[in-house]
């Protein structure tokens, strides 16, 4: 009887067919409008998702998250079609030459770039002759000094490098014709960190000859506080308070960093007006030319065989 059960069994189980057997491999198919609405899925995750990844990656990245980064200050250049303030520019002018020009040369700036910005000719040359250049050799093959030209650079405060780290405790002052454009936050930076100057608190030491400033990397500076209230007079008369010189002089050190920042701006709103021209003009000449291919109907007319 066992015998005759196993013999059934087996013979069952042989003629049952496994569901595996008639199984079926299922692929995601982009085929058809679910297709459609997967692949618009996916193509939009991934361009977000690089997008994401690039903006992140184009971000500044510090060595240490202890750097106080400055504030945004509402700066009347800002907008796309905002100009220098020429005025804060030939105020910023003056807090240079009779404060930052003691230490600091800005050496890549001429006297000829002050003509129609923050003055006349005839007063660039008469600031130009105030400062004595070097020059020559002369007949006798000796150096001589003579009264600026126009043509003539800003003279540098030091002959050299190693004269400057000399004279300020090791420290090499830096040129400041492009440092707006050479430091993080430009000229936000150099705002804050021309009155961010305080006592340092507990618990942070410095070297004798270092002062601190919080916007400054590490806290200690070289340089020691340069601006104060009324510490000069300006030719206009507006008020020499220490927040209105840091302000001036940023913004002279803007644009001593971008000279062709009006111009710039003034161009790119001209060609943004003959393009929206353009494009009214390309897009009626588009439609004028494709407009016979795209209209036109081909027919098939097979041949004949008599």
């Amino acid at each position: 009887m066992a015998a005759f059960a196993g013999r059934t069994t087996k013979q069952a189980l042989l003629r049952a067919k496994p569901a595996f057997v008639n199984q079926k491999a299922t692929l995601v198919s982009l085929r058809g409008k679910n297709g459609k609405k997967v692949a618009w899925l996916l193509g939009s995750l991934a361009v977000g998702g690089g997008t994401v990844v690039a903006t992140a990656l184009a971000q500044p990245a510090f060595a240490s998250d202890l750097v106080l980064h400055p504030p945004k200050f509402p700066w009347t250049h800002n907008g796309h079609l905002a100009a220098l303030d020429h005025a804060s520019v030939r105020r910023g002018y003056e807090v240079y030459k009779q404060v930052c020009a003691a230490c600091h040369s800005m050496k890549y700036l001429c006297y000829r770039n002050l003509v129609n910005v923050i003055m006349t000719e005839d007063e660039a040359k008469a600031e130009a002759e105030e400062a004595l250049v070097e020059d020559g050799p002369n007949d006798a093959g000796e150096m001589f000094e003579r009264p600026g030209k126009l043509s003539d650079h800003f003279p540098d405060p030091y002959k050299n490098d190693e004269q400057a780290r000399a004279a300020n405790n090791g420290a090499l002052p830096p040129d400041l014709s492009y440092i707006v454009l050479a430091r993080h936050g430009g000229e936000d930076y150099i705002f804050s960190l021309l009155t961010g100057y305080s006592d340092p608190p507990a618990g942070v030491k410095l070297m004798e000859g270092q002062h601190f400033n919080a916007y400054f990397p590490g806290g200690a500076i070289g340089m020691a506080q340069a601006l104060y209230n009324e510490i000069i007079e300006y030719s206009d008369g507006t008020p020499a308070t220490q927040s209105q010189l840091a302000k001036d002089v940023a913004t002279f050190l803007k644009w001593a960093g971008e000279p062709e920042h009006d111009v710039r701006k003034l161009y790119g709103f001209r060609a943004l007006i003959i393009l929206s021209f353009l494009i009214g003009v390309t897009y009626y000449m588009k439609r004028h030319k494709w407009s016979v291919l795209k209209s036109r109907k081909l027919a098939f007319k097979p041949p004949s065989y008599k």
